[in-house]
């Protein structure tokens, strides 16, 4: 079973594809830790994809292509896969579908997580976490017991993703609507599309996707 999830920023895709990667045996295919990765063990596609980001470019589809490829292929995708962060425009989707097709393969679900952006902003921008232990806060939905100091570890540091601020988080959903949102449409046409409700708690979630896969 191969399949993808779409969604904003914050949406819950990596918490979701973990899920789905412990119930279903799917492997996950991030496209960013798959780069990095690359990069990382010097590989020839790491190598190319450096000089690119070097210059302070996007990496190419077709080098991002030949990186999944290359997962795909190794033995531990006998149960399929979940990609998450590509394809994010419809050139993408449509040499995401000629790759598979080189082997034979398809995809057979897309599910996007749908959210409220402004109540998805309040979730993101709220949340921050403990210096010293990686404990995770919110300023309304999970407050220290005692303000300032980690529940956890004692600890009385604390950081807020760059990414987390308001300001930038308006600019990565508009990128979303703006890049990713028009392959929705190619996907419906391929009837693989569904949607569930990115908002709902984890399990929720969880369970509304497992019975799209069932």
């Amino acid at each position: 079973m191969n399949i993808i999830l779409l969604g904003p920023p914050g949406a819950g895709k990596g918490t979701q594809a973990r899920l789905l990667q412990d119930k279903f045996g799917l492997i996950q295919i991030s496209t960013g830790d798959m780069l990095r990765e690359h990069i990382k063990n010097d590989t020839d596609l790491g190598k190319k994809a450096k000089v690119i980001m070097d210059q302070g470019k996007l990496v190419s589809d077709d080098i991002m292509i030949a990186m999944i490829d290359s997962r795909i292929s190794q033995p531990d995708n006998k149960n399929g896969f979940i990609l998450d962060g590509f394809p994010r425009t419809v050139a993408q989707a449509e040499a995401l579908d000629a790759m598979l097709a080189s082997h034979k393969l398809s995809l057979h679900w897309v599910i996007e997580m749908r959210v409220d952006e402004a109540a998805l902003i309040d979730r993101i921008c709220g949340r921050y976490t403990c210096s010293n232990c990686g404990e995770g806060y919110h300023d309304k939905y999970k407050i220290p017991k005692q303000s300032g100091v980690c529940d956890k570890c004692g600890s009385t540091q604390f950081t807020r993703r760059d990414d987390d601020k308001p300001e930038t988080m308006k600019k990565r959903l508009d990128a979303y609507r703006a890049q990713t949102a028009p392959i929705l449409p190619y996907y419906q046409q391929h009837g693989i599309l569904r949607a569930v409700d990115g908002m709902a708690d984890i399990p929720v979630v969880a369970a509304e996707i497992a019975k799209i896969l069932s």
